[in-house]
C-alpha cells in the first residue's frame, strides 16, 4: 500500500489493518554535528603552490644526493629549472625579483656537490657510463644556470646558516592555523541516526494523529528532512581531508616552529658571547682540551714515558685509530718530557715516532702528503738532526734494539733510521710536486721548498760521515745528486774562479768517486755515473761524458735495470745528443738520439707525460704505476728541442748520402723518421710556407738537396725558429754560427755529388766564393771526399783546380746499369725454377685435352743442357 495513503483516516486505516502490512526498512538518515557550519575551506595562493612545488623537487634532489644518482639527480634538476620559471611570476611579484632562500640553499647544495664529485678523481673513475656522462651534463647546465644568481649564492655563501626566507613564512602562516585551530574543533564526524524499531504501527488514536499531515510534527520533520538533504548534497561536492593528512601537517608546523625556534636560541647564544669561537668536534672520540697523559701524583720519569710511548706506537695501524689523535697524544708526551727535563735522547727517541706518524697519517702510499704535515715532517727531521749534531755522544741507529737502548746515560744510543726518514721526506716532496699544475703558482710555491730539502740533505750527510756506515754515506751522496745533477752552474763555464770556489761539477766529482769505491750494490753506482754522465753533458763536457759512458758499458746492460734507472739513462742520452750537437758532433748526435726518437715516444721514454691509451694499451693498475715514475716538471727536457736537433742531424747526414746514392739500388736509410718527412713532402702537389717546426727541417732539406744553402740556412735561422728552439740553449749565438758553418759544408759536398758529372774541372776560389767557405776548408773538404772515394778526381795544386775524371755513369748509363742487373737476376731465377720443377709451357704445343705430358722429352732443354757441358769443358782445358 502506498506510503500515501497511510496518512488517511481512521475508517481508511482500520480497513487497511485487515489487510496485509507490507514493512519496510526505512532509509537511512545521515544526520552531521552542530560543528559542520564552523568547517572552513583551505584557500592556497599561487605563491604556497609554487614554492611547494619547488620545495617538493628540491627534497627529491637532496634524497638522491644521498646515494649518488647523478643521472636522477640531473632529470631533478631540468625539473626545478622549469618549476621556477612557472614561480617567476610570483617571485617578480612578491620577491621583487629576489630569488628566495631556500631555492639559493639548494642551488649552492648542488654545485659543491657536484664540483666535490667532479674533483674527486678516483671515485669519478668508478662511476657507471651512464652517471658519468650525467654528472658531465649536470656540472656544465649547473654552471651554465647559476651565472644568474651570483649575486644571490655569493651573499648566501657569506652568512650561510641564516634562516631561509620560506621557513619563516611557513612558520606564520603556521602560527595563523594554529590559532584558527584553536578555535575550530575536530572535523565534522558522519554518524548514522539510530534505527527505528521494526514492528507493527501503533494502533492507538494518540499514535495515529502524528501522521495526519495538517500537524505541526509533521511540518517540523519535513522541514528538518529537507535541511538534511540540502546538507547532505553540500557535503558530496565540497573538498574533503582526512584525519591522517590534518595529523600530518600538524606535525609538519611544529617541526617548522622548533626549528625557528632553534635558530632564534643559536642567534641569541651568538649575540650573548663576547668574541666566542665555536670549535668543531672531529669524527670520532670526543676531544678534550689537552689528553690526559699520566695520573696525577705519578712521578714521571723516562721509563714511565718510554712505557706511554710503546702504548701509543701500538695502537699504529690498528683499525679505527685516530691518526690525528695519535699525533696529539706525541706531542703532548714530548711537551711532558721536556718540561721535566728527561734527557734529549728522550727527544730523539719521540721525534723518531713523531716522523713514523706522520708518514702513517697519510693512508695511501700512492698519494701525495698534505703540504701542512709535510712541513711538520721537515721540522721534526730537522730537529733529529740538529739534536744529533749538538751531541757527539748520541747515534740513531736500526741496529740498536729497543733492549739496548740509552736514553738517561751518554753514551746515548736510540733506535731509528735517519737516513730511511730523509728517503722518505724526499719521496713525498717529489709526489708534492707531481700533485701540483706545474704552470700554477702553486708549483713555484712549493718548488721553493727544495732549499730546505737540499740544506737538510747537506746535514744528513754530516752526521752519516760521522756515525754511518760507507754503504749509508753512499745512500745519502745519492740523494745529494740527484738533487744536484740536472742543474746548470754558470760558475763551471768561467775560467776566472778563485781556488777555493767549489763548482758542481767538482762537488758530482768528489760524491760519485766515493760511491763508485765503496758502493756495494751495482744501482747506486749505476745511477752515480750517469748522474755523472748528464752534469758534464749539461756543461758541455763531452768528451769527458763520451768517455765515461763508453768506458762503464751502460749501454749493453742497462735493460736489466729498474725502470727509474732506465728513466735515467734515456735522460742521460737525451742530454748527451744535445751536448754533441752544441760541440758540433753532428754523427754522435744523430747517435745519442736516434734510439729514443725512432719509437715515436720519447714523452714515455723520458718520463714526461703518458700518450693516448690505445686499444688498452694499459690497464688502470699499469696507468697509475706509470704515473708514479714521471719526473717533475722543472726537470724536463723539452721535446720540441730534441725533435729539431734530431731532424737537423739526420738532415745533415741524409742529404749528401742520398746525393752520393741516388742510382745505388741497395741503399739503406739512415734515418726512418726524416726519410718518412721528406718523402711525404714531396709527394704533396702543393706545398705552402713552412709552420711548425718540423716542416722547417724538411723544406731546408729541400733546398739543401738543390744545393741552395741560403734557402735551406733561412729555413732553419730565423725568428721564429730561434724563439722555439735555438735561444734555449746555452750559446745560442755559438750554436747558430755553427749550423751555418755545418749547413755550407754539407750543401758543398751534396752539390758536388750531384753535379760532378757536369764539369771536367772545378776551381776551389769559385767553390769557396759560391758557398762562402775558406779556401783552406774547401780544399780540405774535397781532399777527404778523394780520399774516401767518394769523389772520382784529382787536385792540381798549382792551378787550385780539382780534375774530374768522366768514369762515373751518366744518369742514363746508370739506369741501364740497373735495369741490365735486373734482368740477369730474373733469368738466373728461371733457370733456378726450371731445374727444379720443369717449365710450365711446352713449346711444341699439345693437343687439347691432352695436357701437359711430363714424360715428353722437352725441345731445346738437350740443347741448353750439351752447350753448358761444352763451355765447362773448353774452361778446363783453358
Amino acid at each position: 500500500m502506498s506510503r500515501f495513503f497511510a496518512t488517511g483516516t481512521d475508517s481508511e486505516s482500520e480497513s487497511s489493518s485487515e489487510e496485509e502490512q507490507v514493512v519496510r526498512a526505512p532509509a537511512p538518515v545521515y544526520t552531521f554535528s552542530d560543528d559542520e557550519e564552523e568547517t572552513k575551506r583551505v584557500v592556497r595562493s599561487m605563491k604556497e603552490k609554487r614554492y611547494e612545488e619547488l620545495e617538493g623537487i628540491i627534497h627529491s634532489i637532496r634524497n638522491h644526493r644521498k646515494i649518488k644518482d647523478f643521472a636522477s639527480a640531473l632529470a631533478s634538476f631540468e625539473e626545478l629549472q622549469k618549476a621556477y620559471t612557472r614561480a617567476a611570476p610570483v617571485v617578480a611579484k612578491e620577491e621583487n625579483g629576489v630569488a628566495p632562500r631556500f631555492f639559493i640553499r639548494a642551488l649552492t647544495e648542488l654545485d659543491d656537490w657536484v664540483s666535490g664529485a667532479w674533483n674527486d678523481r678516483d671515485n669519478r673513475k668508478t662511476l657507471s657510463k651512464g652517471n658519468s656522462k650525467a654528472l658531465t651534463s649536470l656540472r656544465q647546465k649547473l654552471r651554465k644556470y647559476i651565472k644568474e644568481f651570483d649575486a644571490e649564492i655569493s651573499k648566501f655563501r657569506e652568512n650561510p646558516d641564516l634562516p631561509d626566507d620560506d621557513d619563516e613564512r611557513k612558520d606564520t602562516s603556521s602560527s595563523d592555523e594554529s590559532e584558527d585551530e584553536e578555535k575550530v574543533k575536530e572535523k565534522p564526524r558522519v554518524r548514522r541516526s539510530p534505527e527505528p524499531q521494526r514492528g507493527p504501527p501503533p494502533q492507538d488514536d494518540d499514535s495515529s494523529d502524528t501522521f495526519d499531515w495538517g500537524s505541526s510534527s509533521s511540518d517540523s520533520s519535513s522541514s528538518s528532512d529537507d535541511e538534511t538533504r540540502a546538507a547532505t548534497i553540500r557535503e558530496k561536492f565540497l573538498k574533503k581531508t582526512t584525519e591522517r593528512d590534518d595529523d600530518e601537517e600538524r606535525d609538519r608546523r611544529r617541526a617548522r616552529r622548533e626549528r625557528r625556534e632553534r635558530v632564534g636560541k643559536i642567534s641569541k647564544k651568538d649575540q650573548a658571547d663576547d668574541g666566542g669561537e665555536w670549535e668543531t668536534v672531529r669524527k670520532g672520540a670526543a676531544t678534550s682540551d689537552k689528553p690526559k697523559m699520566f695520573a696525577k701524583d705519578s712521578d714521571i720519569d723516562a721509563a714511565l714515558v718510554v712505557k706511554k710511548l710503546g702504548e701509543i706506537s701500538a695502537a699504529r695501524g690498528r683499525k679505527r685509530t685516530d691518526r690525528r689523535a695519535q699525533l696529539e697524544l706525541l706531542h703532548e708526551l714530548r711537551t711532558v718530557a721536556q718540561q721535566h727535563n728527561l734527557g734529549d735522547a728522550l727527544q730523539l727517541k719521540l721525534r723518531a715516532a713523531t716522523v713514523a706518524s706522520l708518514f702513517d697519517y697519510n693512508p695511501k702510499v700512492s698519494d701525495a702528503m698534505k703540504p701542512e704535515y709535510w712541513s711538520r715532517l721537515v721540522e721534526n727531521v730537522d730537529q733529529m738532526v740538529t739534536l744529533l749534531l749538538a751531541h757527539e755522544d748520541m747515534m740513531l741507529s736500526e741496529t740498536i734494539t729497543e733492549e739496548n737502548e740509552q736514553l738517561v746515560t751518554p753514551p746515548f744510543k736510540v733506535r731509528g733510521c735517519l737516513l730511511t726518514a730523509l728517503e722518505r721526506l724526499d719521496d713525498e716532496f717529489i709526489k708534492l710536486l707531481k700533485e701540483c699544475d706545474p704552470h700554477s703558482n702553486d708549483y713555484v710555491e712549493r718548488l721553493k721548498d727544495e732549499v730546505r730539502v737540499s740544506a737538510l740533505i747537506d746535514r744528513v750527510c754530516q752526521v752519516v760521515e760521522r756515525d754511518g756506515s760507507p754503504q749509508e754515506i753512499c745512500r745519502a751522496y745519492l740523494r745529494k745528486i740527484d738533487h744536484l745533477y740536472y742543474k746548470f752552474d754558470p760558475r763551471a763555464i768561467k775560467k776566472d774562479l778563485s781556488p777555493g770556489e767549489e763548482t758542481t761539477i767538482k762537488k758530482m766529482e768528489r760524491l760519485c768517486k766515493y760511491i763508485y769505491a765503496n758502493d756495494d750494490s751495482d744501482r747506486l753506482r749505476t745511477r752515480a755515473i750517469l748522474s755523472h754522465i748528464y752534469h758534464h753533458a749539461l756543461h758541455d763536457n763531452w768528451f769527458q761524458a763520451r768517455d765515461l759512458l763508453l768506458m762503464s758499458h751502460l749501454q749493453e746492460n742497462v735493460q736489466h735495470s729498474d725502470p727509474s734507472t732506465q728513466i735515467l739513462y734515456n735522460r742521460t742520452m737525451a742530454n748527451l745528443g744535445l751536448c754533441a750537437f752544441r760541440r758540433g758532433n753532428v754523427k754522435e748526435a744523430h747517435g745519442c738520439l736516434a734510439e729514443l726518437m725512432m719509437t715515436g715516444k720519447p714523452k714515455e721514454l723520458l718520463a714526461q707525460g703518458l700518450l693516448p691509451q690505445r686499444q688498452h694499451e694499459r690497464s688502470k693498475e699499469q696507468e697509475k704505476i706509470e704515473k708514479q715514475r714521471q719526473m717533475p716538471f722543472h726537470m724536463h727536457i723539452n721535446l720540441e728541442l730534441l725533435e729539431c736537433v734530431y731532424l737537423v742531424s739526420a738532415m745533415l747526414i741524409e742529404i749528401p748520402y742520398m746525393a752520393a746514392h741516388e742510382f745505388d739500388a741497395r741503399r739503406r736509410m739512415i734515418s726512418k723518421t726524416f726519410y718518412q718527412n721528406l718523402r711525404a713532402s714531396e709527394r704533396q702537389a702543393l706545398v705552402g710556407p713552412p709552420e711548425s717546426m718540423r716542416e722547417h727541417a724538411v723544406a731546408a732539406a729541400r733546398a739543401m738537396r738543390r744545393g741552395d744553402w741560403r734557402a735551406c740556412l733561412n729555413f732553419i735561422v730565423n725568428e721564429k725558429m730561434n724563439a722555439k728552439v735555438w735561444d734555449l740553449m746555452v750559446g745560442a749565438e755559438n750554436v747558430r754560427a755553427m749550423l751555418g758553418r755545418l749547413i755550407r759544408e754539407e750543401s758543398l759536398r751534396t752539390y758536388l755529388f750531384t753535379y760532378a758529372h757536369v764539369y771536367a774541372s772545378l776551381s776551389l776560389h769559385s767553390l769557396a766564393d759560391m758557398f762562402e767557405l775558406p779556401r783552406q776548408r774547401v780544399h780540405s773538404l774535397v781532399s777527404k771526399m778523394i780520399i774516401n772515394e767518394e769523389l772520382l778526381a784529382s787536385l792540381d795544386d798549382p792551378s787550385e783546380c780539382a780534375i774530374l775524371h768522366r768514369s762515373e755513369p751518366t744518369r742514363m748509363q746508370a739506369l741501364a746499369l740497373q735495369l741490365a742487373d735486373k734482368v740477369g737476376n730474373l733469368v738466373d731465377s728461371n733457370e733456378r725454377i726450371f731445374e727444379k720443377q720443369g717449365s710450365f709451357f711446352q713449346r711444341g704445343g699439345a693437343p687439347r685435352g691432352e695436357g701437359r705430358q711430363r714424360d715428353r722429352p722437352r725441345e731445346g732443354w738437350g740443347r741448353r743442357q750439351r752447350n753448358r757441358r761444352r763451355d765447362d769443358e773448353r774452361a778446363h782445358e783453358d
